[in-house]
């Protein structure tokens, strides 16, 4: 392959090629290496009277087609995606800056719709704007308009990561899978649905929060964005060398998004979402955090267990007796999601 395809961009097996291809080959160092959803630093004060103080930092680009769709939009999508990304760690966001390319003739009626969006959710998580770059680009030369969001939270509790899970833990899903990925397709193909279905795009802070005060100890979180719940949970079994089994008949899917994935032939598991976590934890957490996670949406469940059957793999078993690994995504399953 002697260029960047699409496929590259779909949070699956080419887009973690690109990754440790290319840019881990080059800025490969023991943070980045985590592969976290967010870089945990420890600011080292030289006046010994200050305190240390551990933050967590992430950098998200958003190119989502089209700009608004049911439940969401392009700049409620880029502060929700940047601000989840440092929950996932335990962080509570705080500070963002904001770089927007804007195609000439963008509207500027829509311009102040994305901001608005993205200050009622900045409002959400309790984070503000502190620095920002505005570039606009001759017509015809980008889509549209392109947000990049980055921020920095501050730790609400330590030692959340992906690199433990262990067969101590269990793995839970705080909603119904897939409406993202299921809206944007309709959106952009112009289907009509005779149903409410609307992106799962919001702000998972006010969850976790609730999770942590609530003294439950998790293990790991991550948000199942592009790739879907397939992506995170191979990614889990690759960074803990653990082997995760999912009962097919405990994922969560509606009705409409069901209907879209028969229609389409799209697996609900490696859909997109924008409002939907994973959560790896003790066993005997899992109680606890489900009567919790249920409060904010009554489709959270225990989603799978981690065994040692198999190395690095996910197992799915069929409500006929069957099962089979659940890969990674592969091609160009749907492009511009996020």
């Amino acid at each position: 392959m002697k260029s960047v395809t699409l496929a590259m961009g779909n949070g699956g097996e080419e887009n973690n090629k690109l990754i440790r291809d290319v840019f881990y080959g080059a800025f490969g160092n023991e943070v980045l290496d985590k592969s976290e959803d967010a870089a945990v630093l420890q600011l080292k004060m030289k006046n010994e009277k200050l305190k240390i103080s551990e933050i967590a930092m992430s950098t998200d680009s958003f190119t989502v087609s089209p700009l608004f769709f049911p439940g969401s939009d392009i700049g409620k999508l880029s502060i929700c995606g940047t601000c989840n990304d440092l929950a996932m760690m335990g962080a509570s966001p705080k500070y963002l800056t904001l770089g927007m390319v804007i195609e000439e003739g963008f509207s500027l009626d829509d311009l102040q719709k994305i901001v608005a969006s993205m200050k009622k959710e900045l409002e959400i998580n309790g984070a503000m704007i502190v620095s920002g770059d505005t570039k606009v680009m001759p017509k015809g030369t980008i889509d549209k308009i392109i947000i990049n969001t980055t921020g920095v939270g501050e730790l609400m509790v330590e030692g959340i990561s992906s690199n433990a899970i262990s067969k101590d833990d269990v793995i839970l899903v705080s909603r119904d899978i897939g409406c993202h990925g299921a809206t944007i397709f309709a959106a952009r193909e112009g289907i009509e649905l005779e149903s409410e279905l609307k992106s799962d795009c919001t702000s998972l802070y006010p969850t976790v929060k609730a999770l942590i005060e609530g003294g439950v100890k998790i293990t790991a979180l991550r948000d199942a964005t592009r790739g879907g719940v397939a992506a995170v949970l191979n990614e889990w079994a690759k960074q803990s060398d653990i082997c995760i089994e999912v009962e097919e008949e405990s994922i969560p899917v509606s009705d409409e998004v069901k209907g879209i994935c028969e229609m389409l032939g799209f697996e609900p598991t490696m859909l997109a979402n924008e409002g939907t976590f994973l959560a790896a934890l003790p066993k005997s957490e899992a109680q606890k955090a489900l009567k919790i996670l249920k409060e904010f949406n009554a489709n959270a469940s225990t989603l799978a267990k981690v065994t040692d059957s198999y190395t690095q793999k996910v197992v799915l078993h069929s409500s006929w007796g069957t099962k089979r690994f659940l890969e990674s995504p592969t091609g160009e399953l749907l492009p511009r999601i996020c």
